[in-house]
């Protein structure tokens, strides 16, 4: 493993090497609790979408969401994980005010995930692997506000139960640029399998952010001797749900480690908030140990028991996911690895522009889907299910670039109708006036004139030949943009070579 330039931190008297763990807590796509059969929704009224079980109430007894069971299962599998055929509930024991029961039933000693991985670029665009240590499955605590009030605070229980994939990867990230692309990675994957929705404004999906810092030269003897120890201390940067942040807050974190470090302190293991306003991160705990929680299997629940051929429908019913779909549309659709990029980055668009780029030509789509719909779409502040075009449109306009019945610049103009007042594309074209001309006699006509009217110009073509694109400018001009350039660059070199 060779260091790159971006995961290396430069301190006053050494160099050192980022070291990131991330623990992403992605909240399963479920209309119902892990459990309860209490609501999900998002944005209800404060403690409307609590069960006795959410509320803690004596006697009530949990019962497990088998969809949450599967949902973690396909989100494994989508990371090329192993899965557990058995694991089991245990209770992590710590009393706050928006958890009633005093302890989360969580996993601890037998995951429903093991190891896996996620395929990330770095920041010099070469391929990295991040080791997943094991996916456990969650339920949510609730939410304290302390902003409503000045001598109170409130507690809302409508989060309490909700289902939470932990998904915790090995401390093989070395940059704040790795560590967002891989949680984009990891939300696009999610989101093509359904498996979470991905949306950190509603907190669906939070990360919490291990941050030590490594001299480099131990950071190179780690690599030989796969030492943690040598990896220094690390603190966690709890509840992060922005990805700008993250990066911020990473940066932070290593620079002040590396301070602490180089006047001869040692990095208290802690748990910290990061504060956005000020840029910094502060103490809220020392950092628990897994005895501080009083883990025990959970009496309530049963081990989960799977079995291979259910696991194996699960596997054989995945969606195509990121990676693959990135290296069709390369392969099969002849785009650009820029533009497929940008496509597959969302699951709707990708679908979209497989519609409109099968059985035509892939690099036309591409183009009119980046460069006028997504433009117009940000233009406009929209999102993608507000696009008004349809795939039967796009079509029509692809493949009348195609046979060059009209130019790019007459496609921007119908895409524009389309956009603002829909239409038929192929009506448009002579509705419109943009049909190109494509009489190769009037062409030359018009190619001749141009000619006549410059002399001093072609003369200076044998010395200039890059003056032929000035007169292949001059035509279009003649023609008002509607004679075909193929035809007309054709003749112009004719005329003049």
């Amino acid at each position: 493993m060779d260091i790159n330039k971006s995961q290396v931190i430069r301190g006053a008297n050494s160099d050192f090497v980022f070291v990131i763990g991330l623990e992403v807590h992605a909240q399963v796509k479920s209309k119902s609790k892990l459990f309860s059969s209490a609501s999900t929704e998002f944005g209800a009224e404060p403690n409307s979408n609590v069960s006795f079980v959410d509320a803690g109430m004596p006697g009530m007894l949990p019962v497990v969401n088998s969809f949450c069971i599967e949902q973690a299962v396909k989100t494994g599998l989508g990371i090329n994980a192993e899965i557990n055929l058995t694991s089991r509930f245990d209770r992590k024991n710590y009393f706050y005010p928006d958890l009633p029961q005093g302890y989360q039933i969580s996993q601890l000693y037998e995951p429903i995930v093991g190891k896996g991985t996620i395929s990330i670029q770095t920041e010099e665009k070469l391929p990295k692997e991040v080791g997943i240590e094991r996916i456990h499955l969650e339920q949510d605590a609730g939410k304290s506000i302390h902003d409503m009030d000045p001598s109170t605070s409130f507690v809302d229980l409508n989060r309490t139960g909700i289902a939470l994939m932990e998904i915790v990867s090995k401390p093989e990230i070395n940059s704040p640029f790795e560590a967002v692309e891989y949680i984009k990675k990891l939300r696009l994957i999610m989101r093509y399998l359904e498996t979470c929705d991905g949306n950190m404004q509603e907190g669906s999906l939070r990360a919490d952010v291990n941050v030590s810092v490594c001299e480099i030269n131990k950071f190179q003897s780690f690599i030989k001797t796969g030492d943690f120890g040598l990896l220094g201390t690390r603190c966690e940067i709890k509840n992060m749900n922005s990805l700008k942040f993250i990066q911020q807050a990473i940066n932070f974190e290593a620079r002040r480690q590396i301070k602490l470090l180089e006047t001869g302190k040692e990095v208290a293991q802690e748990t910290r908030l990061y504060d956005p306003n000020k840029n910094e991160t502060r103490p809220l705990r020392s950092k628990e140990d897994a005895h501080d929680y009083r883990y025990f299997p959970c009496p309530d629940l049963l081990n989960i028991e799977l079995e291979r051929e259910w696991v194996n429908k699960i596997k054989d019913d995945l969606p195509e996911l990121p990676d693959q779909k990135y290296l069709r549309f390369i392969n099969d659709l002849n785009i650009t690895p820029y533009d497929s990029e940008v496509i597959i980055a969302e699951k709707s668009t990708a679908e979209f522009f497989e519609a409109i780029a099968t059985n035509t030509d892939g690099k036309i789509a591409a183009n009119l889907l980046i460069n006028e719909l997504f433009g117009r779409l940000n233009k406009d502040n929209l999102s993608f299910k507000d696009n008004p075009t349809t795939v039967e449109q796009m079509r029509e306009l692809i493949n009348l670039i195609q046979t060059d019945e009209i130019s790019s610049k007459g496609a921007k103009e119908i895409f524009d109708h389309i956009w603002n007042f829909g239409g038929n594309p192929t009506e448009l074209v002579d509705k419109l006036g943009l049909r190109q001309v494509q009489d190769t006699s009037l062409i030359e006509q018009i190619v001749n004139d141009v000619i006549k009217e410059n002399p001093a110009q072609v003369n200076k073509v044998k010395s200039n030949p890059k003056l032929i694109g000035w007169f292949v400018g001059q035509v279009m001009k003649k023609s008002e943009g509607k004679a075909d350039p193929k035809i007309i660059n054709q003749i112009v070199n004719e005329k003049l070579n």
